[in-house]
């Protein structure tokens, strides 16, 4: 009875893991869509992505209940860690989804007006980010410590890509009143880009806290200066 009580608690965990990577490769899917839309200015392509959203809304939910469950289990010091990374890094992802889907809604507000070459830099970010997101799940998949830190450490490039694009629209606007509004919509896209990687670095750090507990973290370079940026 305890060996089958046990592979049942395995089981679930292993559920668990495989419910939240899914819902991390849908969040970096949409990502990858909603960077897709504002490449082509797809609106139809857009209220696409924006409507799959919900879709991982509903798996968070479900990662939840399953959460729940483990957890009246009456888990050990190992499990009960496997349990709160679960539920964080869930919650992470939940969020990386909902800035995908504000990026295609921006994209259909930005499709009204003429095309910006600006759109490079946004895209370099937003792939800078999926990479992020992809290579973090991975190592929450293997419980690869050393993989995480590479991913936090490498926030730094997407803050310092995301600070130039900043000035650069900042730039771009001052010179010409008319960009205004499409270099806002523009503002407001890398932001959630640059958010995104933010939860990238909160999952890495949730594998460093699941391999090795409260163990303290080393320190990391932050580069996303956009709040003291001059022209």
């Amino acid at each position: 009875m305890a060996e089958h009580i046990l592979k049942s608690f395995d089981a679930e965990q292993q559920r668990l893991l495989e419910e939240t990577l899914r819902m991390g490769e849908m969040a970096a899917s949409q990502l990858e869509a909603a960077l897709d839309v504002v490449q082509r200015r797809d609106d139809k392509a857009a209220a696409r992505v924006i409507a799959n959203d919900e879709a991982i809304d509903a798996l968070e939910h479900e990662v939840s209940h399953d959460v729940m469950k483990l957890a009246l289990r009456g888990p050990l010091a190992r499990d009960l860690r496997e349990i709160l990374a679960a539920i964080r890094i869930a919650s992470d992802i939940e969020r990386i989804g909902d800035y995908a889907a504000n990026v295609a809604k921006r994209s259909m507000a930005l499709n009204t007006a003429p095309a910006l070459p600006h759109v490079a830099g946004l895209q370099l970010i937003g792939r800078l980010a999926v990479q992020q997101v992809r290579a973090v799940l991975t190592a929450y998949r293997d419980n690869d410590v050393e993989a995480a830190q590479r991913v936090r450490a490498a926030d730094a490039e997407l803050d310092a890509a995301y600070t130039g694009l900043f000035r650069e629209l900042l730039t771009y606007m001052m010179e010409d009143a008319r960009a205004i509004t499409p270099c806002t919509h523009l503002l407001f896209m890398a932001k959630n880009i640059e958010r995104i990687g933010d939860h990238a670095t909160n999952i890495a750090e949730n594998v460093w806290f699941l391999v090795r507990g409260e163990e303290a973290l080393p320190p990391r370079e932050k580069a996303d200066e956009s709040n003291t940026a001059t022209l």
